[in-house]
């Protein structure tokens, strides 16, 4: 059985109850729904936070297979926020050379926002969750366990960083490349590796900066 802690691989897609579908790593899904995040494997730690809790939790105690898991906007991504509905001027899109229209998803300082309505001089703009007040369907496919270290290590790198970075695991260290700018930042995770791998992170720092490599965001 699945217990905190555990790696586990999955296939899922996360859907509204009305079936649209707002993040997958399958393919046909993915198409479907006319995302471009890539239709890879996903590999996460359970009980650290890589995925949605409600459905992490619901997965302790359970096996292999296949599941269906129905959440509110409690325990999926909160209920809508009136207070998260700005206005936001006009000329600071122009300023940005951005025509805005109802239905606009845009990043406004880190934050995405979807444009609602357009009227002279105002831009009414939701920074709400896009899946905020609505119940939501998590399909569920757990592959495997996974026991292999080097398996382990890179899903957390590639979570921590956002990308695959190079690394090698010797005498128990986790020996890490990485531009010598971004240092400091991995070293922050030293606690994480060391909880969660049992390995000590040593930073290598390289001159030249790694390329970088798409990888799904949690869900």
């Amino acid at each position: 059985m699945i217990q905190k802690k555990d790696f586990i691989e999955v296939e899922f897609t996360g859907s509204t109850e009305d079936g649209e579908v707002f993040d997958s790593n399958k393919k046909d899904d993915l198409n479907y729904a006319n995302l471009k995040s890539q239709a890879e494997p996903f590999v996460f730690c359970i009980g650290e936070g890589m995925f949605l809790k409600s459905v992490e939790d619901f997965l302790i105690g359970k096996d292999l297979g296949e599941y269906e898991i129905q959440l509110t906007p409690e325990n999926a991504f909160g209920k809508r926020n009136p207070g998260l509905v700005k206005i936001i001027p006009m000329k600071i899109f122009r300023e940005n050379k951005i025509n805005p229209t109802p239905g606009f998803m845009f990043n406004f300082d880190g934050r995405l926002g979807k444009v609602l309505s357009v009227s002279g001089g105002r831009v009414i703009t939701d920074f709400n969750n896009p899946v905020a007040g609505k119940n939501v369907i998590y399909k569920v496919k757990v592959l495997r366990k996974i026991e292999n270290i080097e398996e382990k290590a890179k899903a957390l790198t590639s979570f921590f960083f956002r990308r695959n970075l190079k690394f090698e695991i010797k005498d128990k260290k986790l020996i890490l490349e990485i531009e010598r700018e971004l240092k400091q930042f991995a070293e922050l995770f030293k606690d994480k590796f060391k909880e969660i791998l049992d390995l000590e992170l040593e930073v290598k720092e390289i001159e030249e900066k790694l390329e970088d490599s798409e990888n799904h965001n949690n869900a």
